[in-house]
C-alpha cells in the first residue's frame, strides 16, 4: 500500500433474495487482505423474502464492520445512493452479492486508485456457471465469450492496464460522488454504466486492471438471461437520452441486428433484393453461432456447446428486443407513463 497508509474504505453491497449467494460474498470480503479495522460493509437489503437478511444478521453479529441496512424501495441504485450516504470512508468500493472476492482484490483497487489518476478502477470478472448443468455452463461461457458480449473488456480480459469505458465493481475516491452526484434511481440496469458516463463527461478516467479478479456467478436459467438482458437493453436508451451520448458502438449492434431482420422481413414480399439481404444476415448469424459452438466442444464438451446454440441467440435478441422497447418509451414516447421501478421483476 502506497506510503503504508490505509485509507478507510466502505463497501456498498446492495441484495435482494441472495441466500445462495450472500454468505460467501462476505466471508470472500472479510477474508480480504486489506486491514479489517480500516474497512467498513454496508449491505444494503432490498427487503429479501428469502434468508438473506438473517445470513447476513448472524455474521453482523459476529463482525463489527458489517452493518445491515434496509432498502425499502428495493432497487439497486436507491441501495446504492443509501449506502454512499452512510458511508464513512475515504474511497467507496461497490461490490455484488453474487461474486466472490480474492484475497488480494480490495488491497488491489485501492493501491491502484492512490497510485494513479483514475476516479474509478476496478478488475476483471472471471464467470463462473451457478451450477453443473449444461445450460448454466453455457450461459457462463457466453457471457464471457466475444461474440456475446463483444469488446466488454472486463468480460473477456484484457492483457494490460487500460483506460475503458466502465469497469463493474467500481473503486471511487467519494469526492466523485461529491463532484458528479449519487447514482440514478430511475435506472433499474444500467445505473453503472450512466454513472461511469457521467464520470467521462466529467473528465474522469476509469481504469480497468487485469490482475485484479473477482468471481461470478452468472445466472442459472435461460428466462433470467432473458429478463436481464432484455432490461439491459430497454435501459440503454434511456442512458443515452439523459447524458446525450451512446457509450459504446457494441451497444448498438444487437438493436441493429433485429431491425435488419425486421426491414428486410418486411421489405421482402415486393424487393428480391430485401429477401437476398434478410437470409445472408440470417444465415451468417447462424453460421456465426455453429462456429463458436464447434470452438467450444474441445473446451466445454458437446453437451455444453450445444447450449450455446440457444444461449447465444438468447443474449442477443433478448437485449436487442429491449432496446427496441427502450426506444419506443423512452425516446419517441417520452411522456408516458412509466411503471414504478421498484415493481420491475429482476432475475435475482
Amino acid at each position: 500500500m502506497i506510503a503504508n497508509h490505509h485509507p478507510l474504505v466502505s463497501i456498498i453491497l446492495p441484495c435482494r433474495n441472495e441466500e445462495r449467494y450472500i454468505g460467501a460474498c462476505l466471508d470472500s470480503i472479510l477474508a480480504t487482505a486489506y486491514p479489517l479495522d480500516r474497512l467498513e460493509i454496508l449491505v444494503v437489503d432490498g427487503m429479501s423474502e428469502d434468508r438473506t437478511r438473517d445470513i447476513v444478521a448472524r455474521r453482523a453479529d459476529r463482525h463489527a464492520a458489517i452493518r445491515l441496512l434496509e432498502n425499502r424501495r428495493r432497487i439497486t441504485p436507491a441501495a446504492l445512493n443509501m449506502a454512499i450516504r452512510a458511508a464513512t470512508g475515504e474511497i467507496v468500493v461497490r461490490m455484488d452479492a453474487h461474486v466472490v472476492y480474492p484475497r488480494e482484490y480490495l488491497p488491489g483497487l485501492v493501491e491502484a486508485l492512490q497510485a494513479s489518476d483514475a476516479d474509478n478502477v476496478g478488475g476483471v470478472i472471471v464467470t463462473l456457471p451457478a451450477d453443473g448443468t449444461a445450460v448454466a455452463r453455457a450461459i457462463a461461457v457466453a457471457l464471457s465469450h466475444p461474440f456475446g458480449v463483444g469488446n466488454a473488456y472486463f468480460r473477456i480480459g484484457v492483457g494490460a492496464p487500460r483506460w475503458v469505458d466502465s469497469v463493474p465493481f467500481g473503486c471511487f475516491r467519494r469526492e466523485v460522488f461529491e463532484r458528479i452526484g449519487l447514482f440514478d434511481e430511475e435506472l433499474v440496469r444500467n445505473q453503472d454504466d450512466e454513472f461511469n458516463l457521467r464520470l467521462i463527461k466529467h473528465g474522469g478516467r476509469i481504469l480497468l486492471l487485469p490482475e485484479v479478479l473477482s468471481y461470478y456467478f452468472a445466472r442459472r436459467w435461460l428466462r433470467d438471461v432473458a429478463r436481464m438482458y432484455y432490461q439491459y437493453g430497454y435501459y440503454k436508451p434511456l442512458v443515452a437520452k439523459k447524458l446525450d451520448r451512446v457509450m459504446t458502438l457494441r451497444q448498438l449492434v444487437p438493436g441493429l441486428f433485429l431491425l435488419s431482420l425486421a426491414g428486410t422481413a418486411a421489405l421482402g414480399p415486393w424487393f428480391h433484393a430485401a429477401r437476398v439481404a434478410g437470409a445472408a444476415i440470417a444465415g451468417s448469424y447462424v453460421v456465426a453461432v455453429l462456429g463458436c459452438v464447434a470452438g467450444a466442444v474441445r473446451h466445454t464438451g458437446w453437451r455444453c456447446a450445444l447450449a450455446l446454440a440457444a444461449v447465444f441467440p438468447t443474449l442477443h435478441f433478448s437485449y436487442g428486443f429491449g432496446t427496441f422497447r427502450g426506444v419506443l418509451h423512452h425516446v419517441l414516447q417520452p411522456r408516458r407513463n412509466r411503471r414504478d421501478p421498484a415493481m420491475i421483476p429482476l432475475s435475482r
